[in-house]
């Protein structure tokens, strides 16, 4: 019967976006804009209010922006700690992963640290390789051993 059982795709649809959505959304809005060359803040104000899309939750776009005004800190650290891997060396699904991930461990002060590693290998999991995951989980856990000092300089 229509409308009686759980429909897969779009559960939260003109609902309520979970965290867990929103930071799949700000990971797929930072590739897509990575592989357009655009700017991630740019693609994400084109789409905010668009009734062509899915609606763009807060935390997505806290998110998109976060990450955007701190690439170049964000990209240092992972470039210090993803050891004998570069940035452009790394699958641009994983980089946006752990881009998201680094900014949730030093600068959302609502997420614990466990936290924002362990939604980051979850969506490594579910949007890259078999690798990822274990790989996401590495870098984001030499940065979290040092995660407090970090805060308190950056």
């Amino acid at each position: 019967m229509a409308g009686s059982g759980k429909s897969g795709k779009s559960p939260n649809r003109g609902g309520p976006i979970s965290r867990r959505q929103a930071r799949k959304r700000a990971v797929e809005m930072m590739y897509e804009a990575a592989q357009r060359g655009a700017d991630a803040v740019t693609l994400l104000a084109d789409r905010v209010g668009s009734v062509e899309v899915d609606p763009i939750g807060d935390y997505t776009i806290s998110l998109v922006e976060g990450v955007t005004g701190r690439k170049t800190q964000i990209d240092e650290l992972l470039s210090e700690h993803a050891q004998g891997w570069t940035l452009d060396r790394m699958p641009p699904v994983d980089l946006a992963v752990l881009r998201v991930g680094v900014y949730e461990l030093l600068w959302a002060e609502d997420v614990p640290d466990p936290v924002a590693i362990d939604e980051a290998v979850g969506l490594a999991k579910e949007l890259s390789t078999d690798d990822s995951p274990r790989f996401v989980n590495g870098v984001l856990g030499r940065i979290g051993t040092i995660a407090d000092r970090l805060r308190a300089v950056l």
